[in-house]
């Protein structure tokens, strides 16, 4: 045997460990030898278990089962343990972002993962066409050149798209290219967002990673160090709602003891919550002002009200009047 086929033996019994071993499923050493056929090497039993040896060596956690019918080889943990790889596919399957066609890409390379039974567990496939899905894949080439332009510094162009009646993305603004420095990406509220720095309007604003059409890097340089310097990811995540953009406002809720749970987990476990007598609590968060935050706050019904400032208080009322207009 060439010096090249005893390389590659080793490596294809990791291989066939990996993809069809595991604590119900041992190997034998011909088990294994017959797998080695199939490539068209061969080994006898002290060989294979010397190269067993060596694939410990190298950090392969193989545990050998002695006694019992099940006798061989096995693999014990893996890189990925099958809950991860599960909490990974639900989380491949439940993105809006990603099209029906990646996510059964990415759930296909996962389960390789697993070995060749655990992956069965991970075959959930029929969850994906039941859910709202993405019908392009220009998200994953705009997070690539995002990604690129971050690593070197560079300013981006895009156009910026929108939805029309006909279900059309077009561009906004007559076509018109926007030109930013992207200083993050982040997923809120099942989409992907970039976090940039608008020159003109000296300020920090999100976009669509989905909606963004003809990205590409320029040869400046990026801006808006000093306003990323101190900006809060997770911070901004919690005062806004839907994404949407507005002013940023303290704003006191009075809740009912019910939605405890509601508001720590929209505003975090460090919301200060006030007792006001023995059915109500009193907090007070940032929030961005806009008519999703309203929403939100109309969703939870006469168990919440605004209770300053007074100017949103008044928003607020204004926005529930012309909702009650529409059924006038």
């Amino acid at each position: 045997m060439s010096i090249s086929k005893n390389k590659l033996k080793i490596l294809y019994i990791m291989k066939t460990l990996l993809e069809k071993s595991d604590e119900k499923h041992p190997l034998s050493a011909a088990d294994l030898n017959r797998e080695l056929g199939q490539y068209g090497l061969s080994a006898d039993r002290k060989t294979i278990y010397n190269d067993i040896d060596t694939l410990r060596e190298f950090g392969i956690d193989i545990i050998q089962n002695k006694g019992g019918k099940d006798i061989g080889y096995y693999v014990g943990s893996r890189e990925f343990e099958l809950p991860e790889l599960k909490l990974l596919v639900d989380s491949v399957q439940s993105s809006k972002f990603i099209t029906s066609r990646k996510s059964e890409e990415l759930i296909r390379k996962l389960e390789k993962l697993a070995g060749e039974y655990n992956a069965k567990q991970l075959q959930r496939n029929v969850f994906i066409y039941n859910r709202l899905k993405a019908d392009n894949e220009r998200i994953y080439y705009n997070v690539d050149r995002i990604h690129e332009a971050i690593l070197e510094n560079r300013r981006i162009a895009f156009q910026y798209t929108e939805w029309t009646i006909k279900r059309e993305l077009v561009p906004k603004k007559n076509g018109a290219y926007y030109a930013v420095s992207p200083w993050a990406l982040t997923w809120n509220d099942d989409n992907y967002y970039l976090i940039a720095y608008d020159e003109h309007a000296d300020m920090l604003k999100h976009y669509r990673v989905d909606k963004m059409k003809d990205t590409s890097l320029l040869q400046e340089q990026r801006l808006g160090e000093e306003k990323f310097h101190n900006f809060d990811l997770a911070a901004f995540s919690k005062k806004m709602f839907g994404m949407y953009g507005g002013r940023d406002e303290e704003v006191t809720l009075l809740c009912h003891r019910q939605l405890t749970g509601v508001i720590l987990d929209r505003f975090g476990q460090d919301a200060m919550l006030i007792p006001e007598g023995e059915e109500q609590f009193r907090v007070r968060v940032l929030v961005t002002v806009s008519p999703q935050f309203f929403g939100w706050v109309a969703g939870l019904g006469d168990r919440v009200s605004v209770q300053e400032p007074e100017s949103v208080r008044k928003e607020y009322r204004i926005f529930l009047e012309n909702i009650l207009k529409r059924y006038q």
